[in-house]
């Protein structure tokens, strides 16, 4: 007796494939009419009284994020116009209190993100700061990271 194995009966197969060629459309059906997208539109500019305003609130302390949000543009747009007009940038970073705080929320479960809502700093500060303290972190689920090249 000869065991041809899985393709000895194929009717299964074919009629799978039979199935799949009618969902197919026609080659008759015309083609669909193609999505017209807009082009991407030029970054917001800022005019020299929203400039002045923007340089005069990060003097008085407000952060590029909250400049950002404020008049609708990207962080690294708000560092852009600062450093163009001669402002001195700030490093706001964290003092060594705020990154045992740091580490302190993030053992009791909190994501990255929310404790550099916390803090007033983007979720990489904390990160960096868990990292350089040398501090296990964990992955978008939950569990411990392995670090690159590790075994898991």
């Amino acid at each position: 007796m000869e065991v041809r194995g899985p393709y000895s009966n194929t009717k299964d197969q074919v009629r799978a494939l039979e199935e799949l060629r009618e969902k197919l459309p026609s080659l008759d059906t015309p083609e669909p009419p193609s999505i017209k997208r807009d082009r991407p539109g030029r970054a917001r500019q800022l005019g020299t009284d929203q400039v002045g305003q923007l340089i005069s609130d990060y003097r008085s302390g407000a952060t590029v994020y909250e400049l950002g949000d404020r008049f609708g543009i990207e962080r690294r747009t708000v560092s852009n116009i600062l450093h163009r007009h001669g402002v001195a940038m700030r490093r706001r970073g964290l003092s060594p209190e705020q990154v045992d705080d740091a580490i302190h929320l993030y053992n009791l479960g909190w994501s990255l993100a929310r404790v550099g809502d916390h803090l007033g700093v983007n979720h990489t500060t904390v990160l960096n700061k868990l990292r350089e303290r040398g501090i296990p972190t964990r992955d978008t689920h939950g569990r411990p990271r392995v670090e690159a090249g590790g075994a898991r």
